[in-house]
């Protein structure tokens, strides 16, 4: 099968498309024939060896993040997938490529209403919302939210999802992202160019970090006492939190069915809504790594597969 590999850490040019052998799949296992992966911030974070010291990298290794596909393959104990099923799902590693082999717990059934490209766009999106909304921060109906840098593809799915839970939601970004959160229903869209936040913003229940640095430090002072930050950017300083009352902590978001599924029943009553920055046919992993890299992308950037 095709595939892209890297060899060593380095910039986007040690990736390289090769021919390699299917993967074999586990009793507990599906084997999924891939339509879509997409490229993840985590994804160069791995290869350009941030990430070495807490994911250790056995090359040669396959980037990869998340897919949308078919189910080609099942194990003697996966119970609640069938052959043919058109699924979603994430996973650490392994997505730019043909085919990938995964467990039962980290596959949800593909939203009916989206395409392959599009279910593959919100695939982490919707684990991580859900891993910061219902499972970290608990978020009741009536709260109000600040989410920093809401025009991404992570942060169009919290804000979507903290709507649907009954939230009151600002978000910040900048350029054509302040239409596009409005469009996607939060309740206010700050600039964070031409807008400073720390005056417009007060009392927040929940702070959702997906920026880290200066902003994250500066976010703690528009947080109610005994309001939360949750970062998915960087663990946040525990003096701060003490400072002002609060809680604070950093999240990663494992692979979940659940958390798929929760997603799913948003995206099937158009609560959530998908949105492709460009697609990159899978040889262009490479340029695809060095947009995202670039940053300022409002939606996802998407390797068609087949």
């Amino acid at each position: 099968m095709k595939a892209i590999q890297f060899n060593a850490y380095g910039n986007s040019s040690v990736l390289e498309l090769k021919q390699i052998d299917k993967p074999s799949f586990q009793e507990d296992e599906v084997l999924i024939k891939i339509a879509a992966t997409t490229v993840n911030p985590f994804d160069m974070k791995v290869r350009d060896g941030k990430m070495q010291a807490m994911i250790p990298t056995r090359f040669p290794s396959v980037p990869g993040s998340d897919v949308a596909g078919v189910v080609e393959g099942v194990g003697g104990k996966v119970k609640g997938l069938h052959l043919g099923n058109e699924i979603f799902a994430t996973t650490f590693g392994g997505t730019y490529a043909e085919y990938a082999a995964l467990k039962e717990f980290q596959v949800g059934i593909k939203p009916r209403n989206v395409s392959m490209n599009e279910a593959a766009s919100l695939a982490v999106p919707l684990v991580t919302a859900y891993t910061l909304l219902v499972e970290t921060a608990q978020v009741k109906a009536g709260q109000k939210i600040l989410v920093q840098g809401a025009s991404g593809a992570v942060g169009s799915a919290v804000v979507q999802m903290a709507k649907s839970l009954g939230a009151y939601v600002i978000g910040t970004a900048t350029g054509k992202g302040i239409a596009y959160l409005k469009s996607i229903g939060a309740d206010e869209a700050l600039d964070y160019k031409t807008q400073d936040f720390m005056i417009l913003v007060k009392d927040v229940d929940l702070v959702a970090d997906l920026v880290g640095g200066e902003t994250q430090a500066r976010s703690f002072q528009v947080l109610k006492k005994g309001g939360q930050l949750i970062s998915i950017f960087m663990p946040p300083p525990p003096e701060l939190a003490e400072k002002f009352g609060v809680k604070a902590q950093f999240i990663n978001s494992g692979p979940s069915s659940l958390k798929l599924d929760y997603g799913r029943k948003l995206v099937e009553a158009g609560k959530i809504k998908p949105h492709i920055a460009k697609t990159f046919k899978l040889e262009q992993a490479a340029e695809a790594q060095d947009l995202v890299t670039k940053g300022g992308i409002n939606g996802k950037v998407v390797l068609e597969i087949f």
